[in-house]
């Protein structure tokens, strides 16, 4: 599999060379050890991934559970290459979340190797393939963008739930009752983001934004969504791929198109010029959140206020 991902090599090694010499390690370092917990003990360590299943765990774990994200602000997924220090963090964590359906590809051999020692769990990995997209531009991969279809969402929240009660049976009745408060508020979220989205008149429900990370929303919240790039923003779009959404753009006179912030927005911008030069304007109608929340401490710094953020932004742009 390594020789797939010639870019893993250095990280691998520092993996093996890691828990090689855990035994040996020095665990009092006070900087890496978590404050106690309830009953005294340390909370366990959970690492995850992006900052979507980062907020799930912090919600339901409570104070029993330390956790760190691994990819914050305006990190791209995609491209995204674990560090020594993320390596270390892998180690060191008593449980490992992470997105799957190969939204962290380049980390897909460290999962590999984690899993072997200890619990490393896809949240996704119960959610019904029936209601995976599966775009024939992904060469035969899921789309891994879930998290935009709340209804889908619940279904990696409850993973996690379950992962931190394997982890800590002492601590069940706690991760129960704060993922059914948690799961009745994203109920509600879905709701609301049908309602409104439904606001937008109907020959207006275009969504247009840098890739492909709004399908799922598309599809339950009933827009018509299209990114100037794929799935996965290793792609770069082509000259016919600018040339086709310009046109879509025009035919059905679109208001405003949309940046992301965790991807540059100079394609957007080529699709505005292509715009201009056929005598139609389009703005930018907002900058979303797509494959990372916003900055820590804001409600866009949530998973509830990064989707309702969306939605207003989206709204606002082409009611």
């Amino acid at each position: 599999m390594n020789s797939k991902h010639p870019h893993l090599s250095f990280v691998l090694t520092s993996v093996f060379a890691l828990i090689a010499c855990l035994p040996g390690c020095d665990r009092s370092d006070a900087a890496r050890k978590p404050a106690a917990g309830p009953s005294g003990a340390a909370p366990k360590s959970v690492v995850c991934t992006i900052g979507m299943i980062a907020d799930v765990a912090a919600i339901i774990g409570g104070d029993r559970v330390k956790v760190t994200g691994i990819m914050g602000e305006g990190v791209d997924p995609h491209l995204y290459k674990a560090s020594t220090g993320d390596v270390r963090l892998l180690t060191d964590a008593d449980l490992i979340l992470y997105n799957g359906l190969n939204l962290e590809g380049k980390m897909a051999d460290l999962f590999v190797k984690m899993a072997a020692r200890k619990p490393t769990v896809a949240v996704t990995e119960r959610i019904d393939e029936t209601l995976l997209r599966e775009p024939p531009e992904f060469a035969g991969h899921f789309d891994p963008h879930v998290w935009f279809d709340v209804s889908l969402w619940i279904s990696a929240v409850e993973r996690t739930r379950d992962a931190l009660i394997a982890l800590d049976a002492d601590g069940a009745t706690g991760y129960y009752e704060r993922a059914a408060t948690y799961l009745k508020q994203l109920e509600a979220l879905h709701r609301e983001c049908r309602e409104q989205i439904a606001l937008i008149p109907r020959e207006s429900r275009v969504l247009i934004s840098a890739h492909d990370a709004f399908g799922y929303f598309g599809r339950a919240y009933d827009i018509d969504v299209r990114g100037l790039q794929g799935i996965s923003t290793e792609s770069e779009p082509s000259l016919r791929d600018v040339n086709s959404l310009v046109d879509l753009i025009v035919a059905r006179k679109v208001k405003a198109v949309f940046v992301e912030s965790s991807v540059p927005a100079r394609n957007v911008e080529a699709l505005i010029e292509g715009c201009k030069s056929r005598g139609h304007s389009v703005r930018v109608g907002g900058e979303l959140f797509s494959d990372a929340m916003g900055r820590a401490g804001t409600p866009e710094g949530t998973y509830i206020g990064m989707v309702r953020y969306n939605v207003r932004t989206i709204v606002d742009a082409l009611k």
